[in-house]
């Protein structure tokens, strides 16, 4: 008998993987998932956040704007750079093309340093703003363009790089995040000359009313810088934020309504307390009426019930009041045994 030996099966391959797209793997701790995918997708448009937006050139960021922020135009005027009617100007003849910036340029009203250094310093500011942790949702408006133009674009991953730079700065300055967004109020600790005069600035308009960003916008200033030197401040026990203190939440089971006042009730005439009734003047427990029964104590023994009274009829008038016992007819048949025992 011939063996014919066959030779083993190789083992069967795993299947292959399923094929996962780039845009869908954000790495872990980023700022906004939807902006990395955004990014890695090399979109173009503005990506709308609770607290601004951010717009995006080839998935880079090349403008931020945010309502708690100051924007371009109050920041180059403040500091004299661009009057506003220059700025008018450039917004009306090419604000409809987004070529502002390079309208600004090519007049000779900004330098390209200038103009650089001014939109990037406006970008950082807005763009940690609009990533502040929000539970708002988020859009995303493909082909949306600013009307100001690229100037610098700012990768994605630069970006979140430098908010969280600038959010552990203000927590190991003053950890408290209550005073970036409350009104500022004064302590009544008196400010001292050490106080540096951009500070003072800051802290003269602090009035109670006032958030950092409004006093950011009055100084013309960054809003995160202003956002610095009001944790210093705090940080000094110079201002401290205006809180206001949580509304009181009514009871979850509220009380009864007292019930309306009864005739004969506490205090009333026949009633607990009130004229005739007990404890009353005139009633029962009276500690003037001679004839009034003072009420017992509450850990006295309760009184025996009174033996029901006899029916009163004519025939019984003036008899005195005989023992319940004598209408048993069996205590009458022992006590006439009794009677008959005692007389043998």
């Amino acid at each position: 008998m011939t063996m014919v030996t066959t030779p083993p099966t190789p083992p069967t391959p795993p299947p292959p993987a399923l094929p996962v797209r780039d845009r869908t793997r954000i790495p872990a701790g980023a700022l906004s998932p939807m902006l990395v995918r955004l990014a890695a997708e090399r979109a173009t448009g503005v990506l709308i956040r609770e607290r601004g937006a951010l717009y995006l050139a080839d998935g880079q960021v090349v403008h931020a704007e945010s309502p708690d922020t100051p924007g371009l135009d109050l920041l180059l005027g403040a500091h004299g750079v661009l009057d506003a009617e220059g700025w008018h100007e450039a917004f009306a003849q090419a604000g409809e093309r987004g070529r502002v910036g390079r309208y600004l340029v090519d007049r000779g009203r900004l330098t390209t340093g200038a103009l650089e250094l001014c939109h990037l310093g406006a970008l950082y500011d807005a763009a940690y703003f609009v990533l502040e942790p929000s539970s708002a949702p988020a859009r995303f408006r493909y082909g949306a363009a600013h009307w100001l133009g690229p100037v610098h674009p700012v990768s994605v991953a630069a970006v979140e790089r430098e908010t969280l730079r600038r959010r552990a700065l203000l927590h190991r300055i003053w950890p408290d995040p209550a005073a970036d967004e409350a009104p500022l109020a004064r302590t009544s600790r008196p400010a001292g000359p050490s106080v540096p005069p951009r500070q003072a600035a800051v802290l003269h308009l602090v009035d109670g009313r006032r958030t950092a960003s409004d006093i950011s916008r009055a100084l013309g200033r960054p809003a995160f810088h202003t956002l610095v030197d009001v944790h210093r401040l705090a940080a000094a026990g110079l201002l401290t934020p205006d809180v206001p203190p949580p509304p009181v939440l009514p009871p979850a089971h509220p009380a009864p309504p007292p019930l309306p006042e009864q005739p004969g009730g506490l205090g009333a005439p026949g009633g607990l307390g009130g004229p005739g009734g007990l404890g009353g003047p005139g009633g029962p427990g009276d500690p003037g009426d001679p004839g009034g029964t003072v009420p017992a104590a509450p850990d006295a023994p309760p009184a025996p019930p009174p033996s029901a009274p006899r029916e009163w009829s004519p025939a019984h008038a003036g008899e005195p009041p005989r023992d319940p016992a004598e209408a048993d007819p069996h205590i009458t048949l022992l006590r006439r045994l009794r009677a008959a025992l005692e007389a043998l």
